[in-house]
């Protein structure tokens, strides 16, 4: 089984935004193999599958998670979400790249990095969109890397990157159903499904030279995964379990060298 790879389909038609699964065209579309484990591979805690669809317009997502207590607390936009259960998105594009995350509330988190070896004065990025004066703009050295000779710059080749955390993906849809009852432990639920929705023309600065919408054959690193708040025994597990398409080998999200390779065909 091929891990590493995703192949996303072209459709005609414009989807409706609202967290239904069961729509023909999802029903129709190649969904991934089970997430595995992000540092081992082996097969994830949970059923996690998605699948990738992508017309003239759009670029469509869609997330399964299998869960027996769905459940979150977070409603205020930008919160760190990942401090409970969550489904995420990274984009990648080459000199910078876009995270989001979901629960199942529908409560969004997003933040846009830059490495700062391409962060220039008077360079393509040296925009007032990414002020790295103003109070949001943050460096971020890479998960758990904070520590002995890793602590300022972490531990990736590259360094650091500015990371914006007042940035809002234009056009951006998300939408959320949970198969059960959220918040409630009283009964079992099956899962939660999240549906998303990018604007080809909201990617500009992701696509690094690529088409928009993307040619036949184009390839683009995404990472798309899951981390799961788990308590056993009164104590929350650290970190979170986390299932993803395609394994790092490291706890460490923020590897877009180790991120899936989705190729878009017709």
């Amino acid at each position: 089984m091929d891990l590493t790879s995703y192949t996303a389909r072209k459709i005609s038609e414009t989807l409706e935004i609202n967290g239904d699964l069961t729509k023909p065209v999802w029903q129709a579309a190649t969904w991934s193999h089970r997430f595995v484990d992000m540092v081992t591979g082996a097969p994830g805690l949970y059923d996690t599958r998605a699948a990738i669809l992508w017309n003239d317009t759009h670029l469509y997502i869609a997330f399964y998670a299998e869960e027996p207590y769905v459940e979150a607390q977070q409603t205020e936009r930008d919160s760190i979400i990942f401090l409970e259960s969550d489904l995420e998105l990274f984009i990648d594009g080459g000199d910078c790249y876009y995270e989001l995350e979901v629960n199942a509330r529908n409560t969004i988190y997003e933040v846009f990095f830059i490495w700062r070896d391409a962060y220039r004065r008077g360079g393509r990025f040296d925009v007032p969109l990414f002020d790295v004066h103003q109070p949001q703009a943050l460096t971020f050295g890479g998960d758990y890397d904070r520590s002995g000779a890793s602590f300022w710059y972490g531990t990736h080749p590259r360094g650091v990157r500015w990371a914006f955390l007042n940035y809002d993906m234009p056009g951006l849809q998300t939408a959320v159903r949970v198969d059960g009852t959220l918040n409630d432990n009283s009964d079992i639920d099956r899962g939660w499904c999240l549906e998303l929705a990018i604007p080809w023309q909201s990617l500009t600065w992701l696509a690094n030279g690529r088409s928009l919408p993307p040619q036949p054959g184009d390839r683009w690193r995404m990472f798309l995964g899951r981390f799961q708040k788990l308590t056993v025994s009164g104590t929350e597990v650290q970190p979170h379990p986390a299932m993803v398409m395609t394994p790092h080998g490291i706890y460490d999200t923020h590897l877009p060298e180790r991120w899936s390779t989705i190729e878009f065909q017709v």
